[in-house]
């Protein structure tokens, strides 16, 4: 069992039951999956750019990824309906934690002059984005086989109800907010 994931069952959950006062521990929060996501607008004119994006994202989350189309087209950013923009992955379950234990104790320190995540990056429904500038923080990407540096989002999506329910749930996970 990841060690995050025995650290939310036997610490995590007892402590939000008493700070939020839940009766059951059913209605605790929880992590219910983490999307990644890569988007290369630049691919639909070079067809490598995106190959080099869906190889990064498969390398840092250890899963296939699904190439993103466009939904519509946009004439400003020379994008057609249905061409492929982007690539995601949505982890759940074992592979999830290993990821967040990962991005927490070794690709968010890795970044330079990292002094926290914000406080704000909320969406009022209990979930929490944070936005990577390149790839190259994550100890699975080598140098010298970036195609381009990329940005990602990453999305922790939660089932609690309220900001600070998530805030809460995300601080105790040991996500590194800025103080």
């Amino acid at each position: 069992m990841n060690r995050l994931k025995e650290k939310y069952i036997k610490e995590i959950v007892p402590n939000l039951k008493n700070k939020f006062s839940y009766k059951s521990v059913m209605q605790v929060p929880k992590l219910e999956k983490i999307v990644v996501n890569i988007g290369a607008g630049d691919a639909s004119h070079n067809s490598k750019l995106l190959e080099a994006a869906v190889n990064d994202l498969s390398l840092i989350t250890g899963q296939k990824p699904v190439v993103t189309k466009a939904r519509k087209s946009i004439a400003g950013f020379k994008i057609r309906e249905g061409q492929n923009i982007g690539c995601k992955v949505t982890l759940r379950g074992e592979n999830m934690y290993n990821f967040l234990d990962k991005l927490i104790s070794i690709s968010l320190p890795r970044v330079r002059d990292f002094r926290g995540l914000s406080k704000t990056a909320f969406d009022g429904r209990g979930n929490y984005t944070i936005g990577v500038k390149e790839q190259l923080v994550f100890p699975e990407i080598e140098f010298d086989n970036v195609v381009k540096v990329r940005g990602m989002d990453i999305v922790l999506v939660t089932t609690a109800k309220t900001n600070e329910e998530a805030y809460a749930l995300l601080e105790e996970l040991g996500i590194p907010f800025r103080k």
